[in-house]
């Protein structure tokens, strides 16, 4: 009977154990109207959007509305930015470090997994790989993509200990943007996701493109907690 009662009562704490908190560090992609964090970064899609441009025009449909929904996880934080560069060199040159990815990854919150996207205005606005740097930065640094890669995964390490993070990597990036990505997670030990046959429009994912998004982050994600948790 003893057993018996112990045995339903750590049933009763497991099923009171809440849902991991998932914070969310991206650019246009991870983007919704009023589903930001802080709202005055700018956005990518809205519930009112030009069709001919996206056909994501409810937050449901984005890949982390669903990563999260649907795999009984709770949103943290999701701070994302249009146009936002890792590094701090924007479009045409310009700088971009106020809303740069290691300007804002001070503010995730306090999740119990971090879903880094970025990577693709790095790619698109043609900023420079630079050279591979783990430690002695100096502020020009941050102006190539992999000293400020580098360092953003050391500080959330840092600073997030016990916390797993993940980088996901775009599909039809720049191929020294893509090995960066990949020699940067492994210097680290940070997973990456590699993704692949995203349906996107005007550059962009769609409907049918965030839900391959959300399921091949999934399968990388919830697969990895699963064995933690063995």
């Amino acid at each position: 009977m003893i057993r018996y009662i112990l045995s339903i009562g750590l049933s009763l704490i497991c099923l009171a154990l809440p849902a991991q908190r998932v914070s969310v560090l991206g650019d246009s992609y991870s983007t919704f109207e009023d589903y930001v964090t802080p709202l005055t970064n700018e956005v990518w899609y809205y519930a009112k959007s030009d069709t001919s441009r996206t056909d994501v025009v409810n937050v449901r449909d984005t890949w982390w509305w669903q990563f999260v929904k649907d795999n009984g996880l709770q949103l943290c934080v999701n701070n994302s930015y249009s146009g936002a560069t890792i590094g701090f060199t924007g479009y045409d040159g310009n700088d971009y470090s106020h809303r740069s990815f290691i300007t804002r990854m001070r503010n995730i919150g306090h999740p119990d997994i971090i879903l880094i996207f970025g990577g693709t205005n790095d790619s698109w606005a043609g900023e420079a790989v630079g050279e591979y740097k783990y430690a002695g930065y100096t502020p020009d640094d941050f102006y190539t993509f992999r000293p400020a890669m580098a360092y953003m995964l050391e500080w959330l390490q840092n600073h997030h200990p016990n916390v797993a993070i993940y980088f996901i990597i775009n599909s039809e990036l720049r191929p020294d943007i893509t090995r960066s990505c990949v020699e940067i997670c492994n210097h680290y030990g940070v997973s990456y996701i590699m993704l692949h046959d995203i349906d996107k429009r005007s550059g962009h994912p769609t409907v049918k493109g965030m839900k391959a998004i959300a399921s091949q982050v999934a399968d990388v994600v919830m697969k990895n907690e699963q064995n933690d948790s063995k």
